[in-house]
């Protein structure tokens, strides 16, 4: 009787069930990789069986390669609703910054999937097509905000924007996923609140000091209005 109504619901909520089957597959490759993730785990957390798991979702390789693809579309979608095109070009690339450090932060998973699939050297990212397709967009709006920055005179260069975001996200991704062993190296615990406040300080002031060609303090006072000095009087 449980079976027959655990069907039924699947059958009244399709969405639904291959939405709990990515979540739960997205948390079992995260904690234990490929190769250790098991589809039993994954069906009973879903609340579904192997069978319906197949029908969603193919096989094991196949589930992960869609859990991957999916993790890289949710990044991308939140990066777009970052506004960047009507910020000045310094406060669009402060706020990529912050946003790429705290998804970071709120999506261990994320680094986890990324880790998994470097060191299976891209083998499976290298069969979709649809990770390659959403990247572009994203590249022409980072350049875009280069373009604009160099053009007002903010930015001293017109770096590569693949650069650019690859810089960002190594300054966060190396600090995060090495955080157990560099906090024990230098004696500090690098997940603490106040540690991870510094870092994005330190990570903002050092991108717009090199695009900038000036620390951060500097520019800063730089772009503070100015007090207007009247025109001298005629007689």
């Amino acid at each position: 009787m449980a079976k027959a109504k655990r069907i039924l619901k699947w059958q009244r909520d399709p969405e639904g069930m291959r939405i709990r089957i990515l979540e739960a597959a997205k948390q079992e490759f995260a904690a234990h990789g490929l190769a250790g993730a098991r589809v039993d785990r994954i069906a009973a957390k879903a609340g579904a069986n192997k069978r319906m798991l197949y029908y969603h979702v193919g096989n094991k390789e196949d589930l992960y390669l869609t859990v991957l693809e999916a993790a890289y579309e949710k990044i991308r979608v939140e990066e777009r609703g970052l506004d960047l095109e009507h910020l000045e070009p310094p406060e669009a690339i402060a706020r990529l910054i912050d946003f790429t450090w705290n998804y970071f932060i709120r999506n261990p998973e994320f680094l986890a999937l990324l880790q998994t699939e470097n060191l299976a050297c891209a083998r499976h990212l290298k069969r979709s097509a649809k990770v390659k397709m959403m990247h572009s967009p994203f590249v022409e709006m980072i350049r875009t905000v280069v373009r604009r920055g160099v053009e007002s005179g903010d930015f001293q260069v017109a770096v590569d924007p693949v650069q650019l975001y690859i810089s960002i996200a190594a300054l966060g991704f190396f600090y995060l996923s090495n955080s157990a062993t560099l906090s024990v190296i230098f004696g500090r615990d690098l997940l603490s609140p106040a540690a991870r406040d510094e870092r994005l300080r330190h990570m903002t002031a050092l991108v717009l000091a090199a695009l900038t060609g000036q620390s951060t303090s500097l520019f800063e006072r730089n772009k503070r209005p100015r007090p207007r000095v009247p025109a001298p009087q005629t007689a």
